[in-house]
């Protein structure tokens, strides 16, 4: 297993595996269809975030802090698996990395926009439900907003 940066011509890849990763939870192809923009990165994108790519016999899945500025806060905005990686221990490894990331660049508190299937796993790794956002895609879906402590996030066991 390695993790690594994503590079910009990794894009439409790494938009196919999140698009993948996002439809592994059952919803509706009209759903994942308005999903579609949101799950797609550009190579600029990759450029101007902190975007890391698990490889383990081709790229297994990814993950990407990103700053907004406008708030100062930094957001955890993807981290999606390929669905045959699932529960294969890749997920925990990646979000080691991203705690490593953020303690190198001295990032005390991460915001995670969850989706609601995938909460239960930010919960176990030291995340906590703080509120709800409102979706960018479907007017009037809460989804889960989380944070994470930095300090306080538990390691791999």
């Amino acid at each position: 297993m390695n993790i690594r940066r994503a590079k910009g011509h990794e894009a439409s890849e790494l938009s196919d595996l999140a698009y993948r990763s996002k439809a592994y939870w059952g919803y509706s192809d009209e759903f994942m269809e308005a999903c579609r923009d949101d799950l797609t990165l550009s190579p600029a994108h990759i450029e101007e975030h902190e975007v890391y790519v698990l490889e383990d016999e081709g790229i297994k899945g990814f993950m990407s802090l990103e700053k907004d500025a406008e708030q100062e806060q930094w957001l955890l905005g993807f981290l999606f698996m390929e669905p045959e990686a699932v529960g294969k221990g890749y997920g925990k490894a990646l979000w080691q990395h991203m705690v490593e990331v953020a303690q190198k660049l001295d990032i005390p508190v991460i915001n995670i926009h969850s989706d609601p299937y995938a909460e239960p796993f930010y919960l176990s790794r030291g995340a906590k439900r703080v509120g709800e956002i409102v979706s960018t895609v479907f007017p009037g879906r809460k989804l889960p907003l989380l944070e994470v402590e930095i300090g306080k996030v538990r390691s791999l066991e």
